[in-house]
């Protein structure tokens, strides 16, 4: 593993890495917890340096138009990694947040519950019909598109290019960026961008109360303020979809898999279903669907004990964070009733996800509701990973139930 150490680089991961990244961050942890790429940027793994990372925002800036320009080029991915809320700083990152995280308080997201339970038992009735199939494409991936798609009001019948849109975008942000993936993201970006022109023009035209419709509130704007120009409202939207989906996929897919690795806490939750709250906090920690964040130095600083310059990539690594033994004991142990559980899962500070509220929710009622109806399902096969680095996930996932 030193020597593994030694040559390390996001770019050039080896295969092993996918499948199972925690050894390598514990290493990089103990040995070089500020470690610098090939490329010159600074990989992070410690909790104490992230978190100094997200609470200081004007050191550390969210604003990726010089990165990305040199990774993607004049481009539709371009135009929108550098348009869309999280690769930005205040004012566009301020204004755009508030616009979100209005119709998202509390009060709005338990209104969402009915109609979201009723669709994850809509789900689980079509896979005990079948006796089981894929978690992934047949459950967890249906989740966050149905309750995304709903607060966007996007008709039902125009879902079904959502999900391959938002893969192929999410996975240009990979730390190595291929040609065919750049081919499929900036596709993505312009199919994405064509369909919404047309629901926005339409939305324009039918009035809707912005209160209980996003997308009318994003187009309105605040009251006596400013308006997101057509690119901004575009490229948000398109952030929305995509933020909202591959993430809590991931959360669902990965906290099933963690039940039926773990016997135990399994076993422990069909026991005392009111854990579902904190069980999903510990698969968030324990499994953090977002493996990685990425900043850039406004001015020399010191980061953990090491200087830096103004200019510097910075990778934080939020599943190493999630598993430093100086925030959590036994880091490596699944406990579904661990409290505290201060996880950067949803990052923290003024980038905190708004939609922190709706994921947790999507997983306490699908997980929750999943293994009520399926206490023994299990998993058959090899579940197959994702493959990313960024984003912690599986591709499929077969299961078996037994009612």
């Amino acid at each position: 593993m030193s020597d593994l150490l030694e040559s390390f680089d996001l770019r050039q991961l080896p295969p092993d890495f996918y499948q199972d990244p925690f050894p390598f961050y514990a290493a990089l942890r103990e040995r070089e917890p500020v470690k610098r790429m090939p490329d010159g940027s600074i990989l992070l793994t410690r909790y104490r340096d992230i978190e100094f990372v997200y609470k200081n925002p004007k050191i550390f800036s969210s604003d990726k138009r010089v990165e990305f320009g040199r990774k993607y080029g004049p481009s539709p991915l371009l135009e929108h990694h550098t348009t869309s809320l999280v690769f930005n700083d205040p004012p566009l990152h301020s204004r755009v947040r508030r616009l979100i995280a209005a119709p998202l308080t509390p009060k709005a997201i338990a209104a969402i519950e009915p109609a979201l339970t009723a669709w994850v038992d809509q789900l689980l009735t079509r896979f005990e019909t079948h006796g089981g199939g894929d978690l992934i494409e047949d459950f967890a991936s249906a989740i966050p598109i149905e309750v995304i798609g709903n607060l966007l009001a996007v008709p039902p019948a125009d879902r079904a290019p959502l999900r391959e849109w938002s893969l192929s975008i999410l996975g240009a942000l990979e730390p190595q960026l291929t040609p065919a993936a750049a081919q499929r993201g900036n596709a993505a970006v312009s199919e994405f961008s064509i369909y919404l022109q047309g629901l926005i023009a339409r939305r324009r035209t039918e009035g809707r109360d912005p209160a209980g419709d996003l997308l009318t509130r994003l187009i309105e704007g605040e009251t006596g303020g400013e308006r997101l120009s057509e690119t901004e409202l575009i490229h948000n939207c398109i952030f929305l979809l995509n933020a909202g989906h591959e993430t809590t996929t991931n959360l669902i897919g990965n906290g099933l898999v963690c039940l039926s690795n773990h016997p135990p806490q399994k076993q422990r939750l069909i026991q005392d279903p009111g854990l579902i709250k904190t069980a999903v906090e510990e698969f968030l920690r324990f499994e953090s669907s977002n493996q990685l964040g990425n900043r850039i130095t406004t001015q020399a600083v010191d980061i953990g004990g090491v200087a830096v310059e103004a200019g510097t990539p910075i990778t934080l690594c939020i599943g190493a964070a999630n598993r430093d033994p100086e925030q959590f004991a036994a880091p490596d142990q699944l406990d579904i009733g661990r409290s505290p559980n201060r996880h950067l899962a949803f990052g923290s500070g003024i980038h905190q996800c708004a939609g922190m509220g709706v994921a947790r929710l999507e997983g306490a009622v699908a997980i929750g509701r999943f293994l009520a109806r399926f206490p023994r399902f299990s998993v058959t096969g090899t579940p197959q990973r994702g493959g990313r680095a960024r984003f912690r996930g599986f591709a499929k996932v077969p299961v078996r139930i037994s009612t």
